[in-house]
């Protein structure tokens, strides 16, 4: 693949991820931060204006430094998505998954839980703080 075409590509990955991880902030079974990670990842590779830009994002920015540096996930998130996890799995067994979908399922968000409550709390939560031209005059 061509250097440009490469590029494309990343950038068509990153902004992909982004746009899923902003979807996840209001739609309840849709994850923010594993999309956020990825699009992290690529974007240096595609772009490093928007790498930047990513890192440096008020919303998105604490909980890329905090996982970067501490490999911490906020504690919001750590409580969320248990939460989330099992919510998900009970509508699979209302929904009338199979057995063996709901014991595959059953693991594989057992093993997700495991490790997000296995990594350290982020010191300092995110929090979205408007930009100032949004403020009231």
């Amino acid at each position: 693949m061509s250097g440009s075409a490469s590029r494309l590509a990343w950038c068509g990955l990153t902004y992909g991820c982004i746009g899923l991880g902003t979807a996840g902030m209001v739609l309840p079974l849709l994850p923010t931060t594993p999309f956020l990670l990825l699009a992290a990842w690529s974007a240096p590779k595609g772009s490093p204006r928007l790498a930047r830009w990513l890192h440096d994002h008020p919303r998105f920015g604490p909980s890329l430094q905090a996982w970067r540096e501490e490999r911490a996930i906020p504690r919001r998130a750590k409580v969320l998505a248990p939460l989330l996890l099992a919510a998900s799995w009970m509508m699979l067994w209302a929904s009338g998954v199979p057995l063996p979908g709901l014991v595959a399922s059953g693991l594989l968000f057992v093993a997700v839980a495991g490790y997000v409550l296995s990594r350290p709390a982020s010191v300092a939560a995110p929090s979205f703080e408007a930009p100032r031209s949004w403020a009231r005059r």
